[in-house]
């Protein structure tokens, strides 16, 4: 006997004082569904789970579920007026006794239900939220981004209880890793009509694909049709009036159907400029470390990033990853060592809090009221990479609609603030782009987008993410903080950061090819100052300026004089003490000779500069 659905939306309609959101949508969900819900951002995916929720009207259908049934909600911006602690937030709705389920969430999800409510960070306020769904087990939990603000450590242990639960959930999330490890069905909205496909998200791409497909050969045939029966009404329809005005209109009907498709909407027109050329060397950390009080943040770390290079910073929320990043680009001191920046930095930053933005103004004046990107005199263009366009033209390429232009920033969806974000740095040319949290909210084919110009893009990468399946894309070095203070380097990308710790990867696709990676670098005596992105040389940095062709002399001499004594084809067998000593002075000489030319290469660099 079948069993009954644990939801059912018959006939929806929805509206917001515009086109519809959805007309006549039909979906159900059954007992132990795992479902993907996927669609572009501004598809209307948030809008349908408050529906399946119940916590949107649909201006007509119904939502039906059993009695007795009940369907979970995890808010993205939860309520937590009337409680004290994020604690007292999440055992609400539970008995008494039930209390230790949300201290084991709350352990697995790493937050601290003491936390006082109006203390509490945006992330932490979510993980309350999540904790609060998990330890109440209702029949259906109903996801949306559930994976945001968490680190990796966290969303593997929720992929595990997922992966477990008896119960039925649909899943909103950007993170294609997640989805793939966890759906078992695919709900895809487009364009106001959602379709279901009973694989999980590891087939979505292709069966979107293939649905397009079909699409463009029916929509080519029907134009195809819809000519030749105009032609027909040209050359034929004065003679036979009476006899074919069903004809006539069977042509009206064809061309209201083309008429009536909703056009695909297309890929951002994103692109990245990478500028003129940095220096080969873009930042050189020497023994740099940081605390903070007690804590210890980062204890002695080197490493030495050339251009070109994709380096991501992995680690547990807290461990210091952004601190880390702002001291390698030189916008924090560190306690001890030093940060060499190369010449001819342009760097462009996207900031995980979206701090780039003013909620209160319009995305109008985001753009062109920004001075660093203004048309002096315009208000109505941006200079995107050296030539003016007019602004709502610019917003249209990152897929912003003319009536969004006057909107305020804060009418935003997380996935459109990301998109405005991308359109102000991708404005200027840039060859060291720092990307933190850039993945969060972007849909699948915007993070597609992202990934293929960051692997045309000629300058350097840094990335902090918690999106393996993004960092498996595009990382080639993987900086891994792990914990008191603790910073490796490892090759790679998340998957093979697991690999060389000795644990097995999530699968992900197969990652594309990769620039070459940072090195580590052997801590040296701190020679004076870092100098700052704008050049300029200290006093120590002259003196070794004018000291290092001297030493290059006496390298390449002492060199020359070791290759002329090995040469001798007997001397291995005749002395191999000395052979063997009179090699490793070759290779330490030559490896001294080029540090030190591209010292004065840099030196001189930022000498004329």
């Amino acid at each position: 006997m079948a069993r009954a659905p644990l939801l059912q939306l018959s006939d929806i309609s929805l509206t917001f004082g515009g086109d519809p959101v959805f007309s006549g949508l039909e979906l159900v969900v059954q007992q132990g569904d795992r479902v993907a819900l996927v669609g572009r951002n501004g598809s209307g995916k948030s809008t349908l789970m408050k529906v399946m929720a119940g916590l949107v009207e649909p201006d007509q259908g119904a939502r039906v579920m059993p009695q007795g049934t009940r369907a979970g909600y995890m808010e993205q911006h939860p309520d937590l007026d009337g409680f004290a602690t994020l604690g007292d937030f999440a055992v609400s709705g539970l008995d008494s006794h039930e209390g230790y389920r949300v201290e084991r969430v709350a352990e697995g999800l790493k937050f601290d239900p003491a936390t006082l409510c109006d203390r509490a960070s945006g992330g932490e306020r979510r993980r309350a939220a999540l904790a609060k769904l998990i330890a109440e087990a209702p029949d259906l939990m109903l996801l949306d981004e559930p994976t945001n603000h968490l680190d990796i450590e966290a969303i593997r242990w929720l992929e595990n209880e997922l992966s477990t639960t008896r119960t039925a959930f649909v899943l909103i999330s950007h993170d294609r890793a997640f989805l793939r490890a966890l759906t078992k069905a695919t709900l895809w909205i487009d364009r106001g009509q959602v379709r279901r496909q009973e694989r999980g998200f590891e087939a979505f791409e292709a069966w979107r694909d293939k649905t397009w497909d079909e699409e463009d050969t029916a929509r080519h045939k029907l134009d195809r049709k819809i000519k030749a029966e105009a032609r027909w009404a040209v050359e034929g329809i004065s003679a036979r009036r009476k006899r074919n005005m069903g004809r006539v209109r069977a042509l009206q009907e064809l061309r209201a159907d083309r008429a009536g498709q909703i056009r695909r909407q297309g890929a951002a027109a994103m692109a990245l400029d990478a500028g003129p050329k940095s220096g080969k060397l873009v930042i050189e950390a020497r023994g740099i470390s940081k605390t903070y009080g007690d804590r210890t943040i980062l204890g002695e770390f080197s490493v030495r990033i050339a251009r070109g290079d994709r380096v991501a910073l992995v680690g547990p929320n807290g461990a210091g990853k952004t601190t880390l990043l702002k001291m390698l680009i030189g916008e924090l001191a560190p306690d001890t060592g030093s940060v060499k920046l190369g010449t001819g930095l342009e760097v462009a930053v996207f900031d995980q809090n979206r701090s780039a933005l003013d909620p209160e103004v319009s995305l109008w004046d985001a753009l062109a009221g920004d001075k660093e990107m203004g048309v002096s005199g315009k208000a109505d263009q941006v200079m995107v990479r050296g030539v003016p366009k007019h602004v709502v033209g610019y917003l249209k390429e990152f897929l912003f609609d003319e009536a969004q232009a006057r909107a305020p920033v804060r009418s935003l969806s997380g996935g459109e603030k990301a998109r405005l974000i991308l359109a102000k740095i991708m404005a200027k040319p840039s060859n060291l782009l720092v990307l933190d949290e850039p993945t969060n909210d972007l849909d699948v084919e915007t993070l597609d987008l992202l990934q293929d110009l960051l692997g045309d893009y000629d300058g350097t990468v840094l990335l902090v993410s918690h999106d393996r399946d993004f960092l498996d894309r595009v990382a080639a070095t993987t900086i891994a903080m792990e914990g008191d203070g603790k910073a490796t380097l490892y090759a790679g990308g998340w998957s093979d950061y697991l690999a060389q710790k000795g644990a097995s990867a999530t699968p992900t696709d197969t990652p594309k090819p990769k620039p070459a990676a940072a090195r580590p670098v052997a801590p040296k005596p701190d020679k004076g100052a870092a100098p700052g992105p704008t050049g300029g040389l200290s006093f120590t940095e002259k003196h070794r300026l004018e000291a290092l062709p001297g030493e290059i002399d006496r390298l390449t001499a002492e060199i020359s004089k070791l290759e002329g004594f090995l040469a001798d084809p007997d001397l291995f067998t005749r002395e191999p003490v000395k052979f063997k000593k009179a090699s490793e002075g070759l290779v330490e000489r030559q490896q001294s000779l080029a540090a030190a030319e591209e010292d004065w290469l840099d030196l001189m660099e930022r000498d004329e500069a």
